[in-house]
Formats: C-alpha cells, sequence, structure tokens
C-alpha cells in the first residue's frame, strides 16, 4: 500500500514537472510570437513613414515644378510683350529697324554709325542714336518690364574680312563708343533718371566675327555682319531656360 502511494506520488510529480516545462514552452512561444509581432509592426509603421515622407517629397517636387512652370510661362509672356511693344514703338518713324520676333534683338548698320575701320561715331551714327535709343529704352524702362529687364547688351559685330583679334578690338571699341554715347549725361538723349539706371545694367561686348550674318544659301552677307546690336535679358533667363529644358524633357 505504501509502495502504490509512493509510485502515485512520483507520478503526480512528473507531471506537474511536465506541465510546468510545457507552460514555460509556451509562454516562450508567447514572448517569441509577440517580439515577432512587435517587430513586424515596427517595420510595417517605418515603411509606412518612409512612404508618407516620399509622398510628401514628390508633392513638394511637383508644387515646385508648377510654380516653375508658372514662372516659366510669365517671362516667356514677358518677353512677347516686350517684343510686341518694341515693334509698335519703330513702326510709323523714318528708322529702318528690324526686331527680332524670337530674341527681340535690334541690329544698327555700322556704315551708319562708323567710317570703315574706324571706331567713333560719324555724325550720321550720333543722329541714328539720338532717335533710336530714347524709343528703345524707353520700352525697356516702363514700369511694365522695367522689374524685368537684368541686363541691355551692346555688342559689336564685323564681317568675316582680316585678322579676328583687330577685328574683336573694333567691334569691342565700336560697342564702347555706342554705349558711351548711351551714357553720357552731356548728350542729353537720355533723362538722368534712365541713364543711373542704364549704369547698373548696361555692358558693352565685342563679337569679332563670331556671328555672321548669312543669307539663303549659306553665304555671308557682309553689309549685315557689320552691325551693332543691341539685347536685352531678362532676370533669372538663363535658370528658366535650364528649368524650361527639363520641364521638356
Amino acid at each position: 500500500m505504501k509502495k502504490q502511494k509512493n509510485r502515485q506520488e512520483e507520478e503526480t510529480s512528473y507531471w506537474l514537472s511536465y506541465s510546468d516545462m510545457m507552460a514555460a514552452l509556451l509562454l516562450i512561444f508567447i514572448l517569441i510570437i509577440s517580439f515577432t509581432l512587435l517587430q513586424s509592426q515596427k517595420r510595417y509603421e517605418e515603411k509606412e513613414n518612409e512612404l508618407l515622407a516620399q509622398q510628401q517629397l514628390v508633392e513638394e517636387q511637383q508644387k515646385q515644378l508648377e510654380e516653375q512652370q508658372e514662372e516659366l510661362d510669365k517671362l516667356i509672356g514677358i518677353r512677347t510683350e516686350l517684343i510686341e511693344a518694341l515693334k509698335e514703338e519703330f513702326e510709323g518713324t523714318d528708322l529702318s529697324v528690324n526686331v527680332d520676333p524670337k530674341t527681340g534683338s535690334i541690329a544698327l548698320d555700322s556704315s551708319i554709325l562708323f567710317d570703315s575701320g574706324q571706331f567713333a561715331l560719324k555724325t550720321s551714327g550720333e543722329e541714328l542714336l539720338r532717335k533710336f535709343l530714347p524709343k528703345y529704352i524707353g520700352v525697356l524702362t516702363d514700369k511694365q518690364f522695367n522689374d524685368y529687364i537684368s541686363e541691355i547688351i551692346i555688342e559689336g559685330h564685323t564681317d568675316t574680312q582680316g585678322d579676328y583679334l583687330y577685328n574683336l578690338e573694333l567691334s569691342q571699341k565700336r560697342a564702347l563708343s555706342v554705349s558711351t554715347f548711351c551714357l553720357d549725361t552731356n548728350k542729353e538723349v537720355l533723362s538722368q533718371s534712365k541713364i543711373e539706371k542704364l549704369r547698373k545694367i548696361v555692358t558693352a561686348n565685342g563679337k569679332s566675327f563670331s556671328n555672321p550674318v548669312l543669307d539663303d544659301n549659306g553665304n555671308e552677307d557682309q553689309n549685315a555682319s557689320r552691325r551693332v546690336e543691341f539685347l536685352f535679358r531678362l532676370k533669372d533667363e538663363e535658370m528658366i531656360s535650364d528649368m524650361s529644358d527639363i520641364l521638356n524633357g
């Protein structure tokens, strides 16, 4: 009887130990599952936050592109309006002025401005500039366009005859002669206020024969190549040009 009782106690102790072990294993299993679920939830939240951040970045970039496109459209519109205003200003005058429909540049015949091989303005050249400058500068400094103009460029050009460096010096001196006449208060061509503004934005460049004018057959038109050209640049125009290339492809 005593032996049977001892055996029962041993069996009970065995099953209790086995039960405790299984409970411990179950607890460990539950802890592992819980840890795995927490890690999965954490990774899911991190991934979700990453996707949200990427979405916000895309939305911000899209907004920037839309703003840049608006600025591009605005500047294109300003240039178009400015070119039309220049055309209207010179229509019906005795000045033979052609406004480039794409760039708005205007070329003046060097034969009217200078003697051959010279850079000092002729009387006919001064008379031409006295008629031309108030109209041209008047349009560019009008309140409609004034805030958009960053630079007015006066370029001297020659034909392809002769040495490049000689022509480079001649074209530079001719551009300088025209810009000096433009900015000289003693000439009384422009008002003092316009001259003060122009002194900040006018540049004079010599181009030698780097940009000759060609006829329909691809041959140089030497008379047209010898010129002084007036150009303007709008603020942020280079950046907008790069932006346009990006937006278009």
